[in-house]
């Protein structure tokens, strides 16, 4: 299986994750629809819908995807994501400030978060590690299971039901558990995914912030269909989503492994 080549800006940690991130996934199994039958409605119908039957369920995903991104203004945006639920993920990406570029990554693995953005390649714009950068990557992680819809029926994720459009994933990442409210339409379609993060949006300390995306359109790659477009952000559903929104973007590809 061809591996994603690493853009020549990681660091030697985040070219490692890059590599071991995109183990293809052994020996996977086709899906049977049967195996949703188990889970709370909006889980099932949303498997149902999402994963093909016969989909071999692959792992992991590379996602290429484009947008905007709030830096200052809003910046138009290109990035590339090695994704394996509930393991990690490195999120590399260009973004552009007039004629200049901001280039760097985000990622997560092993208990590691880190984040490194240069302008030009040259000068720091935004870096760090640590338990608060690591445990804000870890949420980001939980969160992003449903872009890799197979991860749905690992036995390690507890499922439990609030209505009949919400249900709650609860996920193992580093040494806490996750719980991600996911909301789906009465036809099994995606709409829009929650969970409290840590961070610190306000730019005070660190804590819990509601944190989520909406959910708009559909595309399929492989026998899985995920969102096309997201808008994500920090205090989704309430008065403060216009401050806390920072990212929109479309998948352009996704190669499932």
């Amino acid at each position: 299986m061809t591996v994603v080549v690493a853009p020549p800006y990681l660091t030697d940690e985040a070219r490692r994750d890059w590599q071991l991130l995109q183990a293809a996934t052994e020996d996977p199994p086709a899906f049977d629809p049967a195996q949703a039958e188990l889970l709370p409605e909006p889980a099932r119908r949303w498997l149902l819908h999402t994963i093909a039957p016969g989909t071999p369920l692959l792992r992991g995903v590379v996602l290429e995807t484009h947008g905007t991104i709030r830096l200052g203004g809003w910046r138009t945006f290109h990035a590339t994501e090695v994704l394996l639920p509930m393991m990690g993920f490195v999120w590399t990406a260009t973004a552009y400030v007039g004629l200049l570029n901001v280039q760097g990554f985000d990622r997560y693995r092993d208990g590691s978060g880190e984040m490194r953005w240069r302008l030009l390649n040259t000068v720091p714009v935004m870096s760090g590690t640590g338990k608060d950068i690591t445990r804000s990557a870890a949420g980001r992680l939980a969160s992003e299971f449903v872009l890799a819809p197979a991860t749905a029926l690992d036995p390690r994720i507890q499922w439990k039901p609030v209505d009949d459009r919400q249900v709650i994933a609860r996920l193992p990442v580093g040494d806490e558990e996750h719980e991600v409210t996911l909301d789906v339409a009465p036809n099994g379609r995606l709409t829009a995914v929650t969970l409290c993060r840590w961070g610190n949006p306000d730019q005070s300390a660190y804590h819990s912030h509601r944190f989520g995306a909406k959910c708009e359109g559909e595309v399929a790659f492989d026998g899985f269909t995920i969102p096309e477009s997201f808008r994500i952000g920090w205090w989704p559903g309430t008065k403060r989503w216009a401050d806390g929104e920072f990212i929109r973007f479309s998948i352009d590809d996704a190669l499932y492994r």
